[in-house]
Formats: structure tokens, sequence, C-alpha cells
């Protein structure tokens, strides 16, 4: 037998052998939605945001070092990013965001990949909500003992 062949051969045993604990279907796996393995997925429920209008709110705390900051204010009804327009910039552009009071986008938006200063955002943070996102008040899918800074901050 030539060598393509019993490669060919080996790969198809493999596929075929199957253990008999793999035979054997766990009886209830559940994914952490709650659902059944085999059920077809069901959109997730809606969850309203925590912020109303732009500047109604305080900004939301971070929970770690480096965290982006989380959006304190409702997105709905504001156009989406697109190559040609940024509505965010409209409030927290460099040029905007003192007659907006609104916080100014951060100082590294401004760098292009090499350090170098920029006059504009740089184009690798155009798309704010890449990192920036609104704040759900949504129970978590998974027991969670993280305690972030503002906690440890608490106690």
């Amino acid at each position: 037998m030539n060598k393509s062949t019993t490669i060919l051969l080996a790969t198809v045993a493999l596929a075929l052998w199957q253990p008999a604990s793999a035979q054997q279907a766990a009886p209830n796996v559940q994914t952490l939605r709650g659902a059944d393995v085999d059920d077809a997925d069901r959109a997730p429920e809606e969850k309203s945001y925590v912020g109303k209008r732009p500047g109604s709110q305080k900004p939301i705390a971070r929970t770690f070092s480096g965290q982006p900051p989380l959006i304190p204010h409702s997105v709905e009804g504001i156009p989406a990013i697109t190559l040609e327009r940024n509505t965010c910039l409209f409030c927290h552009g460099a040029q905007t965001y003192k007659s907006a009071k609104a916080p100014k986008a951060g100082d590294s938006h401004f760098k292009d990949r090499d350090g170098n200063s920029l006059a504009e955002v740089s184009p690798a943070r155009h798309t704010c909500t890449a990192c920036h996102v609104p704040q759900a008040d949504a129970k978590p899918l998974v027991r969670n003992t993280f305690r972030g800074a503002v906690e440890a901050k608490k106690n």
C-alpha cells in the first residue's frame, strides 16, 4: 500500500471508531441558557439599559483597571456608526465635548498604532461600541464571585 492510501484508511478508521462511553448520550445536558442542547436556539429576552437620555446619568464606575468606560445612557435611536459618520463623536469628540458637557474620548483614541498624536480619533478606534457598551441590568448566566476594584473599596 502506498503512503496516501494508508493515511486515508487510518483517518476513516479513526472517524468511525467511537469508544463505548461516547455512544451513550449524557442525559439532560443543558446549555447556560437553560435549554436542552438539541433544542433550536431562541432569541434571548430583551434587557433594558440602565441609562436613559445622554447627560441624565452619572458615569458608571469601572470595576477593574483598564476597563473601557461603560456607556451610562441609552443608545436606542442613535444612528449606527459607519465609516462616514460616528455620532458618538458629536458629543465626545475633541472639539465638541466641552460644549456638550460630555467626557472626552480617551487620549489613547487620538494616537495611531505607532503612538503618534492625531487631530482626529484614530481609524483603529472609530467603532466605539466594539469596546464601550451600555450597562444592562442583567442577571449573570453563571455564578460569579468576581470582586472588582469598586467592590474591594466598599468592603
